[in-house]
């Protein structure tokens, strides 16, 4: 189980739960509501992040009231409310709403807060055919703040690539490489499009490549994991990522394709 593929469902439906089979410290769930509805969660064992897809939402936690509105995921920066461990909250919309849920274990608690648009970092990497916008949702801002999770978006033009030159983060070499699991989640626009997702290592016991559409979610344990665009769509894809040591991104690229950062 590597890509899942998209069901649409209403309320809450869990993607990735804890006995998944391939990660270990990544949970993925999708809240869909219609308008004027209300949702209550408890996070148990799990800090979590609730990213904002698409209408409006207005979270409760600890009495506190975060609320946020967003088109769709191609008209703008997202708003984010991360959500403690051991917390109930409450979710209301006044429209049709997507929320991502993105959760991870945690030993500590900490204070909620929101992530507005303006406070969303980003930034364009790469360049030519492998240029891409990334927004860095609970990354380095949130560090000191959250134990583990790591939250961002990736933005690819028609016919670009990411994650790319390829790399990975899937060993434990401090300032070369941080071991981190990771999900994606992904949209297009048109959805009618796709993408390409592929996954290697470099002794070739894995060497996959996968067609991924609107709504697919695709898993990551380990290998270098370059994605594409299709002509003609552009391709949406939430990051979340979480590991045993240290919170920090440092993906160690394919030592072949170095050279195109040059």
């Amino acid at each position: 189980m590597t890509v899942i593929r998209n069901k649409e469902v209403k309320g809450y439906q869990e993607i990735v739960g804890k006995d998944n089979g391939k990660l270990n410290l990544l949970t993925f769930a999708l809240l869909h509501l219609g308008a004027d509805e209300r949702y209550e969660g408890q996070t148990g064992d799990e800090e979590k992040v609730l990213v904002l897809l698409e209408g409006t939402m207005q979270v409760t936690v600890n009495q506190q009231v975060f609320s946020g509105s967003r088109e769709h995921v191609f008209a703008g920066k997202a708003t984010a409310v991360y959500v403690p461990a051991k917390t109930n909250y409450q979710v209301r919309v006044m429209t049709t709403t997507r929320i991502a849920v993105c959760g991870t274990p945690s030993q500590e608690v900490f204070a909620p807060f929101m992530v507005g648009p303006d406070d969303v970092e980003s930034r364009v990497v790469g360049k030519e055919a492998w240029q891409r916008e990334v927004h860095d949702i609970i990354v380095k801002n949130a560090q000191g703040k959250v134990h583990r999770i790591i939250v961002g978006e990736t933005f690819n033009a028609a016919g670009k690539w990411s994650s790319f030159p390829p790399h990975k983060h899937d060993d434990y070499i401090p300032q070369v490489e941080a071991q981190m699991e990771e999900i994606y989640y992904y949209q297009l626009n048109p959805k009618e499009g796709f993408g390409l997702q592929a996954q290697y290592t470099l002794d070739g016991s894995v060497d996959q490549a996968f067609r991924v559409q609107h709504g697919d979610t695709f898993l990551i344990d380990k290998g270098y994991h370059p994605v594409c665009a299709a002509g003609g769509y552009q391709l949406y894809y939430l990051w979340m990522m979480a590991g045993s040591q240290d919170r920090v991104m440092i993906p160690h690229d394919d030592p072949s394709h170095q050279w195109v950062k040059a």
